[in-house]
């Protein structure tokens, strides 16, 4: 995968809510009403992360899940990043 440049994030960033970029990756953070209903969601993206063969860095701290994307391979930000970001705002919608 090719690394976006830092004027293509920032573009792309345009077409995903929520989420902002620093520290060489983008980040967004979500609250659930509890410890189980944010660990389902952690599930349930965990299963669409697997199949894109690209995974989050994450914490999760009771109801709060803290997301981070990047491509470690490319040293940076990718299509892939997006790509799971948008996957993740979907999971998050249907809730």
């Amino acid at each position: 995968m090719t690394k976006l440049s830092e004027s293509e994030i920032k573009k792309r960033l345009n077409d995903i809510d929520g989420w902002e970029y620093r520290d060489n990756a983008i980040h967004t953070t979500f609250e659930f009403n509890d410890f189980k209903d944010a660990f389902s969601v952690m599930t349930r993206i965990a299963f669409e992360a697997e199949a894109l063969q690209h995974h989050p860095d994450w914490t999760n701290v009771y109801s709060k899940l803290h997301i981070s994307l990047s491509t470690h391979d490319a040293n940076g930000i990718t299509e892939k990043d997006f790509t799971l970001a948008k996957i993740i705002d979907t999971i998050i919608e249907g809730e």
